[in-house]
């Protein structure tokens, strides 16, 4: 049994009810994140593209910033520790737990996920 499943069985917080409600183990929570979330290399091209528009005003300079790459960080078993304990967790953090969560519903066909569901 892995640390992060050993923490998932004694917590008590609305994430773990969440967790435990709908039968998704935290360390899928995780994985599920590192798939959304890798930096791939056409998110570096978005990135340069950005870099390189910037000053300018046509249509390609529009378009380039109107893209948007992935954050490159995604949801850690220290993260998913925190929010299974209950502790204070950033909008960011909580928003890249929440795209990992709507990730495996749909897999599941379970439905939407909303924030006050899960926090």
């Amino acid at each position: 049994m892995s640390k992060l499943a050993a923490q998932f069985d004694s917590a008590q917080s609305k994430f773990a009810g969440f967790l435990k409600e709908n039968k998704i183990d935290p360390v899928r929570v995780v994985y599920a994140s590192e798939q959304i979330e890798k930096f791939t290399p056409a998110d570096r091209s978005i990135k340069l593209a950005k870099r390189q528009s910037r000053g300018k005003e046509d249509d390609a300079a529009k378009a380039a910033r109107s893209q948007k790459p992935r954050s490159g960080r995604p949801v850690t078993s220290q993260l998913v520790t925190r929010a299974l304990k209950g502790e204070t967790l950033t909008g960011a953090q909580k928003s890249r737990i929440l795209r990992a969560l709507a990730r495996i519903a749909e897999q599941k066909k379970l439905g939407e996920v909303a924030a006050t569901n899960v926090f």
